[in-house]
């Protein structure tokens, strides 16, 4: 064997070698597995937390298709819009030809969608370790650096909110709306997290779930110290039987949160040292911190 034929062996051994070593496998928070042979280069996200994370980590351009929802950063509006994350258009998504669709655990549609041929990786960061996990994942997945570092502002920017809210503004009840239903922000979800890390007590009771619809009547028991909700619905608040009478409502402590601010304090993502500036801004605005 020539030496010449002998490297030219050796350097195809290298190549396949590099390329065997290439490959790399994801679980999600399914417990799924999907295996990859690239980084992913046609991305269809159908999360709006997750789409904020891919832009994040500097893929934004990978992106080819979105949620109805997904409106963060300003670029993905330009995308093709495919349905809400529980009821996507599977055959838009399937015309996009992407490479991987990234989707919510409580979605129904990965299953179609894995019938199908197409890759699908599903997270669900409801709180903030799930979260953390999700944000690692996807620079895997993504094949990028910079996970880690993202992590580490977003939880210097939370930390900073935190020590942003004074002393005596610490310890302060607070009631987070949802939805109008109403629905509640409980225990165990990272609008929960939010709210102890700056050192405020959420009203709600952990018995009663991550999400609970409430009895209104709850509330008035409670009797927050101040009451977070969006502006849609912060109209109706003392209209309900009992609410005026309400220390938050007759102190002109309720916080009302225009759609882009909801936005981003219902997204655990990227966005979280800024809604957890939003929360202590809330904590502290009207408060008389010499009282």
């Amino acid at each position: 064997m020539t030496r010449w034929l002998l490297n030219a062996l050796l350097g195809l051994a290298l190549c396949l070698g590099t390329h065997a070593r290439a490959a790399y496998a994801i679980t999600d928070d399914t417990g799924h597995t999907t295996r990859f042979d690239a980084p992913p280069a046609h991305i269809v996200s159908l999360l709006p937390s997750l789409t904020e994370t891919v832009c994040a980590l500097g893929a934004c351009d990978r992106l080819v298709g979105v949620d109805r929802y997904s409106n963060w950063p300003e670029s993905v509006n330009r995308l093709q819009r495919l349905g809400g994350g529980l009821d996507p258009n599977v055959e838009a998504v399937i015309a996009l030809k992407p490479d991987v669709v990234l989707i919510g655990t409580s979605s129904r549609a990965s299953v179609r969608l894995r019938a199908l041929g197409v890759k699908v990786v599903a997270f669900e960061p409801k709180t903030r370790a799930a979260m953390r996990r999700a944000t690692l994942r996807l620079g895997e997945l993504l094949q990028v650096g910079g996970a880690a570092e993202l992590l580490a502002r977003i939880d210097a920017g939370v930390q900073a909110a935190a020590d942003s809210v004074p002393a005596p503004a610490r310890g302060q009840s607070v009631y987070y709306e949802v939805t109008p239903a109403p629905h509640a922000a409980g225990r165990g979800t990272f609008i929960d997290e939010l709210i102890q890390a700056l050192g405020l007590v959420n009203i709600i009771d952990a018995r009663l779930g991550p999400y609970p619809r409430i009895n209104p009547e709850l509330v008035v028991r409670l009797d927050p110290d101040l009451i977070m909700v969006s502006q849609q619905g912060a109209p109706e608040l003392a209209r309900r039987p009992g609410w005026a009478q309400l220390r938050a409502i007759r102190r002109g402590r309720v916080c009302e949160f225009d759609s882009a601010e909801r936005d981003i304090l219902v997204r655990p993502g990227p966005r979280m040292a800024q809604a957890a500036r939003l929360m202590a801004a809330c904590a502290t605005r009207g408060f008389d911190v010499n009282k």
